[in-house]
């Protein structure tokens, strides 16, 4: 994120000696991008976070394509994928390409017998259903329903949920999670046509510190390939830090819709881009206001682009028979638009409730057996008029 934070204690100048009270030296680490040249914070350790005592034999994770070559419209279930208790076992690839993975994830328990680390990608968490908190070494975040959680890529993190009853749809990209240019100034600010700005983003608050030494296993996702490390000494060990790469949550409800006299396109609710993919935030707002005015959205072709819409709350006006948590696939290369009679009801209406999370993908997208288990095998017949 282009925008500075810092939490704890830290040295007045960077790389220079930084005692501890009763003693000793902290440990400075950089943990930056792009080498040198991209987003950086600077972390002081109470251990050398260094240790390592031991690396077990890898996992593969390498997600499996079932359909390949993908031009079928598609509508999933996600709420049948099953509910599982370990955080990373919970975690189902339906989509993927070079760029990115989606995943949904229904975890009965927080991740508390080892830490995460995804090294392939950043992670764009969105908590459909759940309460909880995002504990990591550069600090503490509480989420809730609606909230994007985004974590760049490296850091060390756990999930503590409140309750079993979790739903999460997971973007990991393997490019940065950014806010979109268009919205940023020269220097990276959000600008006052922004649908959202710095104040809506909360950063860590609480520093979990841990001055301890043992075995912590941090399993680490590395080429899609589950690597098991344990360490010497708490990844949690951070008092301080300073800098522009850290996690953060954005509530959904905090997006301010854009819109217009007619029908506005989707990027007027993009919320983040990345290489080859954009994500969207569609949020109850007051419909067109130009007297004949078409509130629903109008038939268009995907030339460039698979559209994958995951459902959250609401009465989605451009859909027949959609409920809490379905996915649908729009793939590059047909039109698609509302469904039978939905143009129709829409004309005259007010407003939407709608609630839901878009991803557009300028490179075609496979699906997984994970993805035909829990699909609406005839979607694609769904514009047939009667």
């Amino acid at each position: 994120m282009p925008f500075y934070s810092k939490l704890g204690k830290i040295p007045h100048k960077r790389h220079t000696t930084f005692k501890k009270e009763d003693g000793g030296y902290y440990y400075e680490q950089l943990f930056g991008t792009e080498g040198f040249s991209g987003m950086a914070s600077l972390m002081y350790h109470v251990h050398r976070p260094t240790m390592v005592k031991q690396v077990e034999k890898p996992i593969d994770m390498t997600p499996k394509a079932a359909v390949d070559k993908n031009i079928t419209s598609q509508m999933l279930n996600g709420f049948q994928v099953k509910p599982e208790k370990d955080f990373l076992e919970s975690r189902k690839t339906v989509m993927f390409n070079n760029d990115l993975n989606i995943v949904l994830s229904a975890p009965q328990e927080s991740l508390k017998d080892y830490f995460y680390k995804n090294a392939d990608a950043d992670e764009m968490i969105f908590v459909h259903h759940g309460t909880g908190t995002l504990r990591t070494m550069l600090g503490n975040i509480k989420f809730g329903p609606g909230d994007y959680l985004v974590v760049p890529r490296g850091i060390i993190y756990q999930i503590n949920f409140d309750t079993e009853n979790n739903r999460l749809f997971i973007v990991e990209s393997f490019s940065p999670i950014l806010t979109p240019k268009r919205y940023r100034n020269n220097f990276g600010q959000l600008m006052e046509h922004s649908p959202f700005c710095e104040r809506d983003l909360r950063t860590p608050e609480e520093l979990e510190t841990h001055d301890e030494k043992g075995d912590f296993v941090v399993k680490v996702k590395k080429e899609n390939v589950l690597h098991q490390i344990t360490y010497a000494s708490h990844p949690f060990d951070v008092v301080g830090w300073d800098g522009y790469n850290f996690p953060y949550a954005f509530n959904i409800k905090d997006f301010e819709p854009i819109t217009g006299r007619v029908h506005q396109p989707p990027p007027v609710h993009q919320t983040f881009e990345a290489h080859n993919y954009v994500v969207c935030s569609f949020c109850p707002r007051l419909y067109d206001y130009h007297p004949e005015a078409v509130p629903a959205p109008y038939n268009h072709s995907n030339i460039d682009s698979d559209e994958v819409l995951y459902y959250v709350d609401g009465d989605f006006m451009s859909r027949n028979h959609v409920d809490k948590g379905f996915i649908s696939l729009h793939p590059a290369g047909i039109p698609h638009g509302p469904h039978p009679g939905a143009m129709e009801r829409s004309i005259g209406q007010k407003e939407t409730g709608e609630l839901a999370v878009m991803v557009d993908t300028f490179k075609p997208l496979r699906l997984t057996q994970t993805a035909l288990d829990i699909a609406d095998k005839d979607y694609f017949k769904s514009w047939l008029e009667d």
